[in-house]
């Protein structure tokens, strides 16, 4: 949830650094596909209890968690150094601040999920 968040903030900015968004934009979607995914893969029961899956989900959940980290440090690097500028319209720097907060939001539930499938990986 927080992802598609942070996906729709920055799809409604503008963008005065496209690689910098592109990035974010990357990073989100993937993630969020990445995650339905495997979502309604469990859901199906397509995993059938194997444990290679368990191993999947905490190499997914690590990857989406480094991913949005880096992400995340990005966009609020960019949201303070525009912030510098006095040019930025504020309801543009309000999404990126936004955008910002949930960006790191969905880092913290990554990593929270990560670690309880490692806790369920180290179990099985």
């Amino acid at each position: 949830i927080f992802g598609g968040l942070v996906w729709i903030l920055v799809a409604s900015s503008k963008v005065p650094l496209p690689m910098l968004q592109g990035w974010v934009m990357f990073v989100s979607v993937f993630c969020f596909i990445m995650s339905i995914t495997l979502l309604c893969l469990y859901i199906c029961g397509a995993h059938g209890g194997s444990s290679s899956w368990v191993t999947l989900d905490v190499i997914c959940q690590e990857t989406a968690a480094l991913f949005y980290l880096s992400m995340a440090v990005l966009e609020a690097y960019f949201t303070y150094r525009s912030s510098l500028d006095s040019h930025l319209v504020m309801t543009i720097y309000q999404e990126n601040i936004a955008a910002v907060v949930f960006a790191f939001l969905a880092t913290l539930m990554y990593v929270i999920h990560k670690i309880y499938s490692l806790l369920r990986w180290k179990s099985s």
